[in-house]
């Protein structure tokens, strides 16, 4: 299996699903996690290396913490934005650190990466409610929620299981509360204004804060370490690129709280592109000016569309391939064919998010995880049809075709096949359908596709940006059945696509 995924990667490489750039040296790849201001951080990263004279590739939300420094270890991507909280939190847990801003730089070096001056600001953790439900309870710190057991708290999905998370947050005050949810960051804000929660997790720095009106609750046991905001970075690239390296360091200590809360502000509230609030910025702060290009709809589009085609038909060619001979077998050799189809249940019950960030350390990041992950969920729905097809064949035809003296190969291609023909392509058609939905998920370790307008209008509670990708996702699901439909008029023999009624 890993070799064939690696044969996937190859073919995802020669057939253009990563566009690259010809220009002289390898390009700075930067990376964000999956909310606005990583995404903005990221952005302010990539002009500025652009500026120092590299070539610098954005990639956008590109997951949580552990998934961008594995990224970053692994050489997929060269440089993020962190905060030094989650870094001794979260990454560094479990090991010595020596205090300070000195002792966790020398056990990020320890670890093989490198890690810059803090930025300016401090985007610490904080429990946040509705100010009214706050007050009609009498809650003002962490510690008052120890009276209402009642309470629902929804946190984001990576507060939940991270070390300086729901855990030991809850250990640490002593917290009786057991309904607690995990959900999207973004989306934990409208589930307070609706009241389906009480209180959430929140970064200091957010905009929605001051819009929704919250109570930030006072962390009154000192739970919450600091989370300066700083670069973590492949050592590499002192090397490789020593003017970008010195062009970051203008950032130390330029961006204070005040300033990322209206930039943060900006993209979210007011709707201006990370782009656009990153250029500005620069142009403020460092008198760097940078262009910002303008994406029509259509051009999204049709980059999305291109990206979502590369994903679901070199992953299909793929399970087409692999998976009708598979049938094949299992319809002659019966205990095998019971392993086969069961293993290739097993893979089917697999999350697919879960599915995708396996497949991160054998092909790292962007389109090859996210095709080998769609291919091995196309290979049931193709495996049983053809199976099915092939042992649904009535015994009489068998026997005739035995008694005309056909080879056993023979017997396959002229007899088998076709009479099997209209279940295997209606397995492939369940498995291409799947494909284009499946394929969604793919923005989320940076392959692009319709999933990166959907993820970015969550982020942003953009529902125009929602439908620019599940409009044409669904429309390329009907459009492929509509295709498998046609080609069941040239691919399956005339007798076998007559009604039994007509």
């Amino acid at each position: 299996m890993r070799r064939l995924c690696l044969v996937l990667l190859l073919t995802a490489t020669t057939a253009g699903a990563q566009s690259v750039t010809v220009a002289v040296g390898q390009p700075i790849a930067v990376g964000s996690k999956a909310f606005t201001e990583s995404v903005i951080l990221g952005e302010i990263v990539t002009r500025l290396a652009r500026d120092a004279g590299a070539r610098a590739e954005h990639q956008r939300e590109f997951g949580g913490t552990r998934v961008l420094w594995e990224a970053v270890l692994r050489g997929d991507l060269d440089i993020y934005p962190e905060y030094t909280g989650t870094i001794e939190q979260e990454i560094l847990a479990g090991k010595q650190v020596a205090p300070g801003e000195d002792g966790l730089r020398a056990a990020v070096e320890a670890e093989g990466l490198r890690m810059g001056r803090p930025l300016g600001f401090n985007n610490t953790y904080a429990i946040g409610m509705r100010e009214q439900v706050a007050d009609s309870l009498g809650i003002r710190t962490i510690s008052d929620l120890q009276a209402h057991a009642d309470l629902v708290l929804g946190f984001s999905n990576e507060f939940m299981d991270r070390g300086d998370g729901w855990p030991s947050l809850r250990d640490a005050y002593r917290l009786p509360q057991t309904d607690v949810r995990g959900l999207q960051h973004d989306l934990a804000y409208r589930a307070l204004e609706t009241d389906d929660i009480h209180a959430m997790d929140l970064y200091s720095t957010d905009a929605e804060i001051e819009y929704y009106a919250l109570r930030v609750l006072i962390d009154d046991r000192k739970h919450f370490p600091t989370y300066n905001a700083v670069l973590i970075y492949r050592p590499d690239l002192e090397a490789r690129a020593p003017a970008v390296v010195a062009a970051l360091q203008r950032l130390t200590g330029v961006i204070d709280g005040g300033t990322m809360s209206g930039l943060n502000k900006r993209a979210k509230i007011d709707r201006v592109s990370e782009d656009r609030v990153a250029a500005d910025f620069l142009e403020v702060a460092l008198r760097v000016s940078t262009t910002v290009r303008e994406v029509t709809i259509i051009d999204r589009l049709l980059r999305r569309t291109r990206e979502h085609l590369t994903l679901v038909l070199l992953s299909l060619a793929a399970a087409i391939l692999v998976a009708v001979p598979l049938g094949i077998l299992s319809a002659r050799h019966e205990r095998l064919g019971q392993l086969i189809l069961g293993v290739a249940g097993i893979i089917q019950t697999i999350p697919a998010l879960a599915l995708l960030v396996f497949m991160i350390p054998l092909l790292g990041i962007k389109e090859p995880p996210a095709i080998c992950a769609l291919f091995l969920y196309s290979l049931l729905p193709i495996v049983r049809n053809t199976y099915t097809g092939l042992t649904d064949i009535p015994q009489n035809m068998r026997e005739s075709a035995e008694a005309l003296g056909l080879e056993s190969g023979v017997r396959l291609r002229l007899v088998e096949l076709p009479l099997a023909s209209r279940s295997i392509l209606a397995g492939i058609k369940t498995s291409a359908v799947i494909n284009v939905g499946f394929a969604t998920l793919g923005a989320f370790i940076g392959a692009g596709g319709y999933g990166q307008p959907i993820l970015t209008g969550l982020r942003l509670n953009d529902m125009s940006l929602i439908l620019q990708g599940a409009v044409p996702a669904a429309v390329m699901a009907l459009v492929a059945q509509g295709l498998f439909e046609l080609s069941e008029r040239v691919l399956v023999p005339k007798g076998l696509r007559l009604d039994p009624l007509d």
